[in-house]
């Protein structure tokens, strides 16, 4: 018998070595390649003539096609019951892939995926728990299901960590979605290395891929990631995958985000928001309404931002808060927004407008605990830092959208129909848009006045006089 082979993978990355680095080539951290062994075997000579000739059969059968002779033909996607999972999975779970669904302890990732196999009666599913016993997942189940979950025979639950016990089962059951409850509870004979090692991850991960794909039948894998952010194997599942979503938001919050990271078979721009309740997890339609809070009372460094995630809208409420630094370094914090867009916006307003910040803490905060990445949220930002620092409320029913530029000016965002059919919507009744929308407009009337701008003072002119 063959020796093990040893290899190094960053667990970063994914890179590979065949030697230990101190510093990844790839990604350049220190310290974070890992030994893995990879088992060895000798084949006989009869086993080596017999994979010698597997290996002339499959070189006769696999032959190179015409790009035009390949069938276009996109597979039938399976409808999830859940329309915030299906659009951030981009229309519904491919057959044949394998999907990865990853989230802190806690937050909720066990519940969205029981609640969406008990929604989907046509379909025979195999829920494989490394993690729980069959009594505290029909306990899930039956706080899940609003209905006597003894008429549902459409789950089959295994409670196992063998791999090779579960494909044996698999194939004794013939499911047509498998879910695994979670990666890193899985281990293989093949790898000497105890479960959720970086090898374990790996070589368990592989070979869900390869049953998906040979099969057609979709494998949806559950991942821990611990307080830092960090999944065993983080980069090596992702590269193994088809499709990566993350289960965001604080559990201390109602609030959850679906978010879309990876996609081969669809945008990675969505995602879905959820609300966690007693009885399990509400799809969140409208979210706008429930990210805006209704204060009778009008107050400074709140504004109103109509921003777009994918091809959703939706009106996201931005809180700032500046006060007189009584350090000697003045402290920048931001939550759910960038830190260093909320240093360049500073900058602008220092340099452009004449707001002197250089002395003063600035906190920033995007309610409901959501996480927003468009560039159109610039000017709700710099408004809200504005607005905290002279301690005077923006006008009741005025919301912003549009990128800031480092000389000052307001640059035109995508969508900007759906920003302002949403802000009218939510009963906003004015606008501010960059200047540059206006000939796309028209002379279309709406309901909302809308307010164009091409520079930052502009703006703030307009909101504060």
């Amino acid at each position: 018998m063959a020796k093990d082979k040893i290899a190094y993978v960053c667990e970063n990355c994914g890179q590979e070595s065949a030697r230990y680095l101190g510093k990844c080539p790839n990604c350049g951290q220190w310290n974070t390649f890992k030994e893995i062994r990879i088992a060895g075997t000798t084949p006989s000579a009869s086993g080596t003539a017999k994979s010698a000739a597997a290996a002339v059969n499959s070189a006769r059968k696999n032959k190179p096609m015409k790009l035009r002779d390949i069938s276009s033909d996109d597979k039938q996607r399976i409808d999830m019951h859940d329309e915030e999972l299906n659009r951030v999975l981009g229309g519904g779970l491919v057959p044949g892939s394998i999907t990865l669904l990853g989230g802190e302890p806690g937050i909720g990732k066990s519940t969205l995926s029981m609640q969406t196999i008990l929604q989907m009666p046509e379909k025979k599913v195999l829920y494989v728990s490394g993690e729980e016993s069959p009594q505290q997942l029909k306990m899930r189940a039956m706080r899940l299901s609003g209905e006597n979950i003894e008429t549902l025979d459409h789950i089959m639950i295994l409670c196992e960590t063998s791999l090779e016990t579960i494909f044996s089962n698999i194939e004794e059951t013939q499911p047509q979605l498998v879910v695994i409850d979670s990666i890193q509870t899985l281990a293989t004979e093949t790898v000497d290395s105890s479960a959720g090692s970086l090898s374990q991850v790996r070589e368990c991960a592989a070979s869900l891929l390869r049953f998906a794909k040979t099969s057609g039948v979709p494998v949806l894998l559950i991942g821990h990631i611990n307080k830092e952010g960090t999944l065993a194997g983080p980069k090596i599942l992702e590269h193994i995958v088809d499709t990566v979503i993350q289960f965001e938001g604080d559990q201390q919050h109602m609030y959850r985000i679906l978010r879309g990271i990876k996609n081969r078979f669809g945008s990675t721009s969505e995602l879905g928001i959820y609300q966690m309740q007693p009885d399990g997890l509400r799809q969140v339609s409208n979210p706008s309404e429930l990210l805006l809070t209704h204060q009778d009372e009008a107050l400074s460094g709140i504004a109103i931002s109509s921003t777009i995630e994918g091809v959703r809208p939706f009106l996201v409420e931005t809180q700032a808060l500046v006060s007189t630094s009584v350090y000697g370094t003045a402290q920048r914090s931001a939550t759910g927004f960038d830190q260093r867009r909320l240093n360049m916006l500073l900058a602008v307003l220092e340099r452009r407008v004449g707001v002197k910040l250089v002395q003063k803490d600035v906190f920033l905060n995007i309610a409901g605990g959501l996480r927003v990445t468009d560039l159109g949220i610039d000017l709700s930002v710099a408004a809200a830092i504005v607005s905290s620092l002279y301690d005077m409320p923006l006008p009741k029913g005025w919301s912003l959208t549009g990128e800031v530029g480092l000389s000052g000016e307001v640059r035109p965002v995508g969508h900007i129909d759906q920003r302002i059919a949403e802000a009218q919507k939510l009963g906003m009744t004015d606008i501010i848009i960059p200047a540059a929308h206006m000939k796309e407009l028209g002379t279309k009337k709406r309901k909302i006045n809308i307010h164009p701008v091409s520079r930052v003072n502009e703006a703030m002119r307009l909101l504060l006089g």
